[in-house]
């Protein structure tokens, strides 16, 4: 016999969790499922540019200068550095895709979270008390913990450092440091969408910088407007 769950129950349904180790094979491969979805795209949009300049309902692009196509030449005769610079470009371009899709995502996230984790709490007036709800409630919620240190400029700018960021603990590129560090800006993308999500969802519009210079220590500069 089937019984009809009360009201109560439907709208604070209990926590489901999952295991912390699934939940970073997952991200890796949300990652990496993302970067493929962004490739694919980037080249379908050239194509369909390229059909319409063939068209004629495009102007082609500009031509290369010869001043630019001879050092390019000299480049090439003496090294590979040209082919390296263009393929970092190229790279860095598309990380800069992938970021995007990743903050939109976590921005989504950080909304829900903390509307639920808001669900017995009144209205935040104070942009420090909002701050301060990301830096304990939010943060134990997603990572486990609370922030290390909280600075602010009492301007509006606030600065979450975390020394041991858990997103971070396992990046590490066969390149170095400086693989392992711009890695690490793919994989913060995500958090900083969720501090942002949340605080929109708190009612505060703020700008969300991360800044990773020494892994797994992870710094995230919020920005709010002034007056709110």
């Amino acid at each position: 016999m089937s019984t009809v769950p009360s009201l109560a129950a439907v709208a604070d349904p209990p926590p489901r969790y999952v295991d912390g180790a699934a939940m970073d094979y997952f991200v890796i491969e949300m990652v990496n499922t993302l970067r493929t979805s962004s490739a694919v795209a980037a080249a379908r949009s050239k194509k369909v540019e390229q059909e319409m300049i063939e068209a004629g309902l495009m102007p082609t692009t500009a031509p290369v200068p010869p001043t630019l196509k001879k050092d390019k030449m000299r480049d090439s005769m003496g090294s590979n550095a040209s082919r390296v610079s263009l393929s970092k470009d190229n790279q860095e371009s598309d990380d800069d895709e992938l970021r995007a899709r990743l903050e939109a995502i976590g921005m989504h996230v950080g909304a829900n979270m903390a509307e639920r984790l808001c669900h017995d709490r009144g209205l935040f007036s104070d942009t420090l008390d909002a701050i301060k709800f990301i830096c304990k409630d939010l943060w134990n919620a997603c990572w486990e913990k609370q922030v290390d240190n909280l600075r602010t400029n009492h301007r509006g700018v606030y600065v979450l450092q975390d020394n041991a960021f858990k997103p971070l603990t396992r990046i590490s590129g066969w390149e170095g440091r400086a693989e392992s560090l711009r890695k690490s800006r793919v994989y913060v993308a995500m958090p900083a969408g969720i501090i942002r999500g949340a605080l929109a969802r708190l009612g505060f519009q703020a700008v969300v910088v991360p800044e990773v210079t020494n892994l797994p220590q992870c710094t995230f500069q919020v920005k709010l407007p002034k007056g709110s």
